[in-house]
């Protein structure tokens, strides 16, 4: 539910979140990087990678129009993954704002932050995963975001195996940090929108997913976003290392790149942020970075 802002805090709203989304994106680089120095022979070899770090700005230039802090790495355990952090605004185009609540009354106006990412591993038995987390403004104001495990393998993707329990258990932990966060319906949430219909099945085994999520407390639900980004920075790692160092077979390495297909194809077909950046000029590079670096159609 969106409500529109009554009060004179809106500026240091935006400054608190924008400094989170920044201070998220450094400490989830830190946590991967050191997942890398972790990563030993016979498995992996070579140096350990490390975030390129690139800033940029939305538009042409000729006006102050936002941008951002993009994080890319390819790596020994990471085979690719990036975390971004944004901070845009300006005025959505006519069309794009007749989908998004408050852009009516705001003349088309808007303010947008968040973190986004995407982890694409090298091991076939380590699960990719997706996090984000934002705040949107128009003449209402709220928070979106959430997190999700994707397994690749077959035998993983089940909500009742190890790897997929944990991390519900953390989202679940997010939500129980806020009464108006109904982890229940978040887990549906996830379940419906991270479907692909062409061919009825999921994209991974879920997490939770929320939009448009104003209580009326924003302080509140500030802390509850917070508390998302912080327990996926704590359990995705977690899986990471407790996966990493097993071995894998040429079968399961087909089969992971068979199944990152399914990421691609909803990323391209559904996927509400991927429409959002490209429709509003953020970049592109770091917007498409989320696609897996080697993938198979059969």
């Amino acid at each position: 539910m969106c409500r529109t802002m009554t009060d004179g805090n809106l500026d240091t709203q935006k400054s608190r979140a924008r400094e989170w989304f920044r201070s998220l994106q450094a400490d989830i680089c830190a946590r991967f990087e050191a997942l890398e120095d972790a990563a030993d022979r016979p498995l992996y070899s070579g140096a350990p990678g490390r975030f390129e770090l690139t800033e940029w700005k939305r538009g042409d230039g000729s006006e102050d129009l936002g941008g951002g802090r993009m994080g890319l790495m390819r790596g020994k355990v990471f085979e690719k993954v990036g975390v971004h952090f944004s901070e845009v605004y300006g005025t959505f185009s006519e069309a794009f704002a007749a989908q998004i609540p408050g852009a009516d009354q705001s003349e088309g106006r808007f303010w947008a932050s968040g973190i986004s990412l995407i982890a694409h591993p090298r091991n076939p038995k380590v699960p990719a995963a997706h996090m984000n987390t934002r705040m949107l403004v128009t003449s209402q104001s709220w928070f979106g975001g959430g997190g999700d495990l994707n397994p690749l393998l077959d035998y993983q993707r089940d909500q009742a195996f190890e790897d997929s329990v944990d991390f519900h258990a953390a989202m679940k932990a997010a939500c129980d940090t806020h009464e108006a966060a109904d982890y229940a319906q978040m887990k549906e949430t996830c379940d419906t929108y991270f479907h692909l219909p062409h061919r009825d099945e999921p994209r991974g085994t879920g997490g939770i997913f929320y939009d448009r999520f104003n209580s009326g407390d924003w302080d509140a639900d500030f802390a509850f976003t917070q508390q998302v980004g912080s327990q996926f920075a704590d359990i995705y790692p977690r899986l990471v290392a407790r996966r990493m160092n097993e071995t894998w077979s040429e079968a399961q390495r087909e089969e992971q790149l068979i199944q990152r297909g399914r990421y691609v194809e909803f990323n391209l077909l559904y996927d509400r942020g991927t429409t959002f950046g490209l429709k509003t000029g953020g970049n592109v590079t770091s917007i498409l970075s989320s696609m897996p670096p080697v993938v198979k159609w059969p």
